[in-house]
């Protein structure tokens, strides 16, 4: 699966994960997550902690990341899984962290990297009191999961009696553990309001059910996972350079239908241009359409044959109100590029009144159409940015780097959250 179709789909489809009473798991798009995954599980696991990723799309690479089995990976792509585990089940909504291990549990998935997770969830989250007062069974459940029903209940009775590092605590429960002492005092909060044989069962739709989350509720300064939530969704310009070659070919002279009606490049797309020039080594940008006098529309279709000619790695165009003088000049074009050894790949950004709509301006793009994607607002930018380079070669490993740097940043800011002395 090609990075930009995976990216597209992790930045616009929102739709929940649900549990419903009795019945499966409802994960519409498992098959594609599966496949993502198969197909590159470092690059998916990095893919989710993008710009512009949806928090439910989030929370499905993390749910793929622990229902797979992590046999026959390299060490280093373990622990960039382990990492990007722990930095989603400490950002996201402690709702969706639940929702996934519920999730696992009724896929009857397990392994120790998946355990490993769950149990550093309940027990070692900074806000594990106040969900395991507001949300005891569920909590119990993913518990007994991670370590099995009985071992998990063995190990309660035996905290419960005042046990803290016995031979079998430590073989089936420390092992997995960074914080022992503030974890033990938490199985002990699981099991205080009744007895882990009559615990009542219930289901991922009742606990989901309600409003925030209890740690997510309320003033963020008191949350102390709000600031790396706010980190993960924040569209932080990556701060590596791209070193191949990209031609933006930019439309300043015909406005798009919605905006004012004056010549200019609209405000995403000179946003865009400085965000390119200051991630691209090597861009060379071709304007049309303002003359003095413009044209009715842009020759779209000259200039893309124009930034062709230099063999870049990436055209990426943005064009005004039409896609081209001559209608049918630029489709031509573009259907006719595989036939004649180009391999260049072109990508539309379209812009929108306000930035926000994805639909593209009337008239319909040149068939067969190039990839393209709304332009957003200036502040959404760097969700774009990896989808556009990633239609080229020369993108994957800038796009590699930028989310390596990301998730490095990500896990020294979980550090600093859970107490982590540097190295």
């Amino acid at each position: 699966m090609d990075t930009p179709t995976l990216l597209a789909h992790l930045q616009t489809r929102g739709e929940a994960l649900s549990l419903p009473r009795g019945g499966t798991l409802c994960w519409d798009d498992a098959d594609f997550h599966r496949a993502a995954y198969t197909a590159g599980p470092e690059r998916y696991a990095l893919l989710g902690l993008a710009p512009g990723v949806r928090p439910w799309q989030r929370a499905r690479v993390l749910l793929q990341v622990l229902a797979a089995s992590h046999a026959g990976l390299d060490d280093t792509t373990r622990a960039t899984l382990a990492r990007t585990a722990r930095v989603l089940t400490l950002a996201l909504p402690p709702a969706h962290v639940v929702t996934v291990l519920l999730g696992l549990r009724r896929l009857r998935a397990n392994h120790k990297h998946t355990t490993r997770t769950a149990l550093r969830f309940v027990l070692e989250h900074p806000g594990a009191d106040a969900l395991i007062a507001a949300r005891r069974p569920a909590l119990v459940d993913c518990f007994e999961h991670a370590l099995g029903k009985a071992t998990a209940r063995g190990c309660a009775r035996r905290v419960a009696e005042g046990d803290t590092g016995s031979d079998y605590l430590q073989r089936r429960l420390l092992r997995f553990l960074t914080a022992p002492d503030l974890a033990l005092p938490r199985v002990r909060a699981l099991y205080a309001t009744a007895e882990p044989t009559t615990a009542e069962p219930t289901t991922g739709t009742d606990r989901d059910a309600g409003a925030a989350d209890p740690v997510h509720r309320g003033d963020p300064a008191e949350d102390p996972c709000a600031a790396l939530g706010r980190h993960l969704n924040a569209a932080v310009p990556p701060c590596h350079r791209f070193e191949g070659a990209l031609t933006l070919v930019l439309d300043t002279g015909t406005p798009a239908p919605g905006h004012d009606g004056h010549s200019g490049a609209p405000p995403q797309a000179a946003a865009l241009r400085t965000a390119l020039a200051e991630t691209c080594a090597h861009l060379e940008v071709i304007e049309i359409g303002g003359a003095p006098a413009p044209r009715v529309a842009a020759d779209l279709a000259t200039a893309v044959l124009d930034a062709l000619a230099a063999a870049p790695d990436l055209v990426a165009v943005v064009p005004g109100g039409h896609e081209d003088h001559h209608p049918g000049d630029l489709a031509r074009i573009i259907a006719a590029l595989p036939h004649t050894g180009v391999t260049t790949p072109v990508v539309f950004c379209h812009p929108a009144p306000g930035g926000h709509d994805p639909a593209p301006p009337h008239p319909a793009p040149p068939h067969p159409a190039p990839p393209r994607r709304g332009l957003p607002n200036h502040d959404d930018l760097a969700g774009l940015l990896p989808w556009m380079l990633g239609h080229c070669d020369a993108g994957a490993p800038w796009l590699r780097a930028a989310l390596h740097a990301r998730l490095d940043a990500l896990d020294r800011q979980a550090d600093r959250l859970l107490g982590v002395l540097p190295a």
